[in-house]
């Protein structure tokens, strides 16, 4: 059992919450709680920690998938260090990064209708976190995000997508231009969100391979992005709002791309 908060492996696991660089530099992110232990695929984790208060109770709910891993008893002073919550969960682990091509994402792309959320500089590590659990309720087959998004291994995001993270493919790119280009040339449409739109979402037809571009939360879309696009598209608003949250702006575009499918 570790019960000293100067133990190596609580200030890794501290430093991995932290820092980005941490992250990338030792390829692990943490997932913290029952729910999300329980979405982790086994054979990413390396290693499980649990508060003794709560051993007995994740034992009895999580044991078989316990059994097959490397796991660590701390003290509850120890692990409220190492968590990142205000009320930790009592389980925690620390899970290899999976990275992907735009190869793997694309390789359906000549037997079915693909569906995508392209996000440049989306910020908030809450914002991306539901986008990546929304598309991947509206059967999305990846997000591709520009270089300068927010860390997809954040432990707020990793939270917030509520599992989508171990499901949904996803790709970071310096160049989101070359990439909406690569699509349109597999024969997707890329459509833009943004506030000189031609046309309200609702006019367009989904159901062929669809790619959706999201801009920064503050800022929007780069002009020179938006100019990439198929067509621009808007959500219509009452009252004297101008724009809507991004997450929200996604969930919309991504239901109505799902709605259409389903409606065949």
């Amino acid at each position: 059992m570790i019960t000293s908060v100067h133990n190596k492996c609580v200030k890794e696991t501290a430093a991995l919450l932290a820092k980005k660089k941490e992250r990338d530099r030792r390829g692990l992110f943490v997932v913290e709680g029952g729910k999300m232990f329980g979405e982790a695929p086994a054979e990413r984790i390396s290693r499980v920690y649990l508060a003794q208060s709560a051993e007995k109770e994740m034992t009895a709910q999580y044991g078989d998938k316990l059994s097959g891993l490397s796991s660590e008893t701390v003290t509850d002073e120890v692990f409220a260090r190492m968590s990142g919550t205000v009320t930790p969960q009592g389980i925690l682990c620390l899970v290899r990064q999976q990275h992907y091509n735009i190869e793997e994402i694309l390789q359906d792309s000549d037997k079915k209708q693909m569906l995508f959320i392209i996000l440049e500089d989306i910020q908030d590590p809450g914002n991306l976190g539901t986008i990546f659990r929304t598309a991947e309720a509206a059967g999305a087959d990846g997000v591709i995000m520009s270089s300068r998004t927010a860390d997809i291994y954040n432990p707020k995001t990793i939270r917030s997508t509520m599992g989508a993270v171990f499901r949904v493919p996803f790709f970071y790119t310096d160049d989101i231009s070359s990439i909406i280009k690569m699509l349109q040339e597999r024969g997707t449409s890329v459509y833009a969100a943004h506030l000189r739109a031609e046309a309200f979402y609702d006019v367009y037809d989904y159901r062929q391979s669809t790619a959706f571009l999201i801009g920064n939360e503050a800022n929007g879309l780069r002009e020179e992005t938006a100019d990439c696009a198929d067509a621009l598209l808007g959500i219509p608003m009452e009252g004297k709002v101008e724009s809507l949250n991004a997450a929200v702006a996604s969930s919309i575009l991504l239901y109505e791309a799902y709605r259409q499918r389903r409606k065949g």
